[in-house]
């Protein structure tokens, strides 16, 4: 496994390339991440942080998990316009 949430898998049948897979991530590397991409702590409710980007039709809630799971980052992703490619140039920079 490479770092913070990443793995690389090898090709699979009929594919080019190596694909990223995505990995369960510290909900703090998730602030960096979406902080990097223009999004701004906007409050804090128990354990769950909400972030706004101006453009952004809907905040982002990210859950205070030591491991946030792969659907709530998918979920994120989406609510934040964010494909999988800046997903992972994000991760990477950090």
């Amino acid at each position: 496994m490479g770092s913070a949430g990443i793995c690389i898998a090898g090709p699979a049948k009929g594919q080019r390339g190596v694909v990223p897979t995505l990995r369960p991530a510290h909900y703090k590397t998730l602030i960096a991440l979406f902080e990097r991409d223009g999004f701004i702590f906007a409050r804090q409710r128990g354990d769950h942080l909400v972030y706004v980007k101006p453009g952004v039709a809907r905040p982002l809630v990210i859950p205070a998990y030591r491991e946030v799971p792969v659907f709530s980052i998918k979920n994120l992703m989406s609510t934040a316009g964010m494909s999988r490619e800046q997903y992972f140039e994000l991760l990477q920079n950090l």
